[in-house]
């Protein structure tokens, strides 16, 4: 089973290794011209998350078998002493779960774990990328030739399955680590096994060509011991086969240090992209300024300057670590990148519940994580927030890498949207705890797991004692329940209850007073207490009947809840009534409310776009050529806020005079060597297609997305006057499905001539066509199909 790659740590933070890069160096970077980034395609431009995929279950069907990366003997159940987790799962949304080893959750249902095998929580999964602007999923993939490679194999369809569902792309990510076979095994597993995915109308593609990332060239761990040359050569044959290639590269890559060997300079540079990893490398917002000014600022130039598209790597933080500061963290690191002018970004990562970095849907608080097993909660540092609130930050951020949402180095992503769910359970299960004194082998702790024969016991001494636990957040307590072992014989301990928020100044919650403990009653004391804000609950304890000391097996906490009157009625009717290239109008039916509706928001996920008082709306700043989901929520007067209507999906007008083949997808019906029809929509005068020899008819096609109407093609051969006039005998063709084409411009001969350079423009009637497609039977300067640039535009 492969390691982790993500348990690497540099030594040092970004200003002390900078000093033993070359300033010379650095400043020739920054002063070097930059040529232009790539255009917009499937992750220039957009937002890319990490996928592992790698979960499963008994019972699921993997070939693996067994608890795969829930646990680290994956032939036992998880449990607090058999997991590789930090993080527990948001499971509400999964209809397939599995019983685990560990304790009931804080609210006492089942600790239940999911299973990627199944295609439901892949789906799930798309769903939540949809719903939150994830363009893109990097499938993880790493060392397919062993026991793994049969369930990575199916999770690629699994993945690609739900990918078309929910209009996402994919790619694989390879991931070299301990794979020093890789050489000839990367190209075998990529020729008979995962080029069949490129055919799938969700096979992410950049200027025209399927993309591939290759993770782990260049790192100094013992794992990846490679050297320069085998790793150029695999980059290169890769990019021979029409692929446009990502480099998951070290952090200090540009200068060869720490993380990276030196000598990789020329590996690095021969990418089409570069991503440099940066988990575990800082931990706070001050550390990633410094990583921004030190090594990202020049990592951009230098890219830049060699026409290399930039797409770091950017992360939630570590929720087990408490790096995350509510989302601040985040936030700060998408800005960072963005100011930067990065070409799009890498989230690591979507899933990644075992290092405590995953954006996907996580638990909210203690109620729904399992007792004592010490887990954080998203509320581990006080702030309440929803199980979606990293997916929401990753689509404002996207929005604002694309310009939809202005640059602001604030987080506009609230941690809640609407009313904050009730815990419902004991808000002290697996809490942190403290207490005045505690006697050996009896620590605070044993209050709150969910052993009841375990037991706090203060040391001995005079009285009174105490003990307390942080709830995590500021509740309005107002519900106790105290246990004792229930062997135990009858006992009454004097106890006071205390509450503070700020853990310093406590006011008494209930005055003084006899806790009786009787056997016949499971040594079990309820009391219901005056509502009270607190964060901190302290039982003082000033006298025991049965022992000279505290003693506490089980401290439950509630919360009380006021009922909220009914939230307004669902919006329905969501209609789309116009759009352009950069916006879309909406229109839906009005809401019925108890105490009257104040106003509606239009979301795209789970981001608010727009906020109006009336049934109407137009949101703007959208990116021409692009679908959209929206749906739209009510508000009352009480602040409650209705079920989202149903979504309606709508694609933006393309920009005026567009391109509408640059950087789509394209096929062909032949190539040689490294001409392949990915070159005709790359932005590239002097990179061609060409077909195979002496072989007529060939043809090379582009598909634009979805059907447009299309009234002019321009077609170019390379500017250079190495490419003598000659004429080639072309159709242009339309069609809807890909399948059926019909005749848009008939078959005559075309002259490129290097004197006008080398262009062919063909304007025709207007007609319906998501596919175009150049037909070539004969070319007076060489025996095949050729073609640089193949431009679509609108009638």
């Amino acid at each position: 089973m492969a390691v982790s790659r993500r348990r690497f740590v540099t030594s040092v933070l970004a200003g002390s290794a900078l000093a033993t890069a070359s300033t010379t160096e650095l400043l020739t970077t920054l002063a070097s011209p930059a040529h232009a980034a790539s255009p917009p395609g499937d992750v220039v431009g957009k937002v890319t998350v990490g996928y592992q995929g790698w979960f499963s279950a008994p019972g699921d069907g993997a070939p693996i078998g067994g608890w795969w990366h829930w646990g680290r003997d994956r032939f036992q159940p998880p449990s607090p002493a058999n997991t590789t987790i930090v993080s527990w799962p948001d499971m509400r949304e999964y209809t397939r779960t599995y019983p685990t080893a560990y304790p009931n959750l804080g609210n006492g249902q089942p600790a239940t774990l999911f299973s990627s095998y199944d295609q439901q929580t892949v789906d799930t999964h798309f769903r939540w990328m949809q719903e939150n602007g994830c363009d893109t999923a990097a499938l993880q993939r790493f060392n397919p030739m062993g026991d793994e490679g049969p369930t990575r194999d199916a999770m690629t369809q699994k993945v690609r399955s739900a990918a078309e569902r929910y209009n996402r792309k994919f790619y694989i990510m390879y991931d070299v680590t301990d794979w020093l076979t890789f050489q000839s095994e990367i190209k075998t597993d990529w020729t008979t096994k995962m080029a069949a995915h490129t055919a799938s109308s969700a096979y992410a593609r950049q200027n025209g060509k399927p993309v591939v990332c290759i993770w782990g060239f260049g790192f100094s761990e013992s794992s990846r011991p490679f050297t320069p040359g085998p790793c150029l050569e695999v980059i290169n044959w890769f990019k021979a086969q029409g692929c446009y290639v990502i480099g998951g590269v070290p952090t200090w890559w540009r200068q060869g240090i720490e993380d990276s060997r030196p000598g990789f300079l020329d590996v690095y540079h021969a990418f089409h992209a570069i991503s440099p990893w940066m988990v575990y490398r800082a931990r706070t917002v001050e550390e990633l300024d410094s990583y921004y000014n030190n090594v990202n600022v020049g990592d951009m130039a230098d890219c830049a300057a060699r026409g290399i598209d930039y797409l770091p790597c950017v992360m939630p933080g570590d929720l087990a670590g408490g790096h995350r500061k509510h989302g601040d963290f985040y936030w700060r690191h998408i800005y960072n990148m963005v100011r930067l002018g990065s070409q799009g970004l890498y989230v690591s990562m979507f899933d990644e519940y075992n290092e405590g970095n995953q954006i996907a849907k996580t638990s909210e608080t203690q109620a729904t994580t399992p007792a004592g097993a010490n887990i954080r909660a998203l509320d581990e540092d006080g702030v309440a927030c929803s199980s979606d609130y990293y997916l929401r930050i990753t689509a404002d951020g996207g929005r604002m890498l694309k310009g939809q949402l202005a640059l602001t180095a604030v987080r506009p992503t609230p941690p809640m949207v609407g009313t904050p769910p009730p815990t419902g359970g004991n808000l002290a299960a697996g809490r942190p705890t403290s207490a005045s004194s505690q006697g050996s082998g009896f620590p605070a702790s044993n209050a709150v797991d969910s052993n009841t024969g375990s037991y706090w016991e203060s040391g001995g001494g005079s009285f009174p004692h105490w003990w307390q636990v942080d709830l995590g957040a500021s509740h309005q307590v107002n519900k106790l329940v105290v246990r004792l072992p229930t062997g135990w014989g009858a006992r009454t301990q004097t106890i006071t209850v205390q509450g503070s928020v700020d853990g310093n100044s406590f006011a008494t919650i209930a005055a003084a007073s006899a806790f009786t403990f009787d056997p016949a009653t499971g040594n079990t004391v309820t009391r219901t207490l005056t509502t009270t804000t607190a964060r901190y609950v302290r039982l003082s304890i000033a006298g025991n009947t049965g022992w000279a000391a505290g003693q506490l097996a089980q401290v439950e906490v509630y919360a009380g809840s006021t009922v909220p009157d009914n939230p307004p009625s669902t919006p329905s009717g969501l209609t789309v009534t116009g759009k352009t290239s950069t916006s879309v109008s909406l229109a839906w039916t009005a809401s019925t409310d108890d105490t009257g509706v104040t106003g509606y928001q239009v979301r795209q996920g789970g981001t608010v776009v727009a906020t109006v008082t009336g049934t109407t709306a137009t949101v703007s700043g959208l990116s021409p050529s692009t679908a959209y989901t929206f749906t739209v929520v009510a508000r009352d007067a009480a602040g409650n806020t209705s079920s989202a209507s149903s979504a309606v999906t709508v694609t933006t007008d393309a920009a005026a005079n567009a391109d509408l083949a640059r950087g789509r997808s394209t096929s062909e019906s032949s190539h040689v060597q490294s001409y392949g029809s990915g070159n005709v929509v790359d932005g590239d005068a002097n990179s061609y297609w060409e077909s195979a020899n002496s072989a007529f008819p060939q043809w090379v096609q582009v598909d634009l997305g979805a059907s447009r109407t299309v009234g002019r093609v321009v077609l170019r051969l390379p500017p250079s006057s190495a490419w003598g006039s000659r004429t080639q005998t072309l159709a242009v063709q339309g069609s809807a499905d890909g399948g059926s084409f019909s005749t848009l411009v008939g078959s005559a001969g075309r002259t490129f001539d290097p004197a006008t350079g080398n262009q062919v423009t063909l304007t025709f009637s207007g007609a319906q066509a998501r596919y175009v497609r150049i037909t070539v039977t004969g070319n007076t300067g060489w025996p095949a199909g050729q073609l640089s640039t193949l431009e679509v535009y609108a009638s």
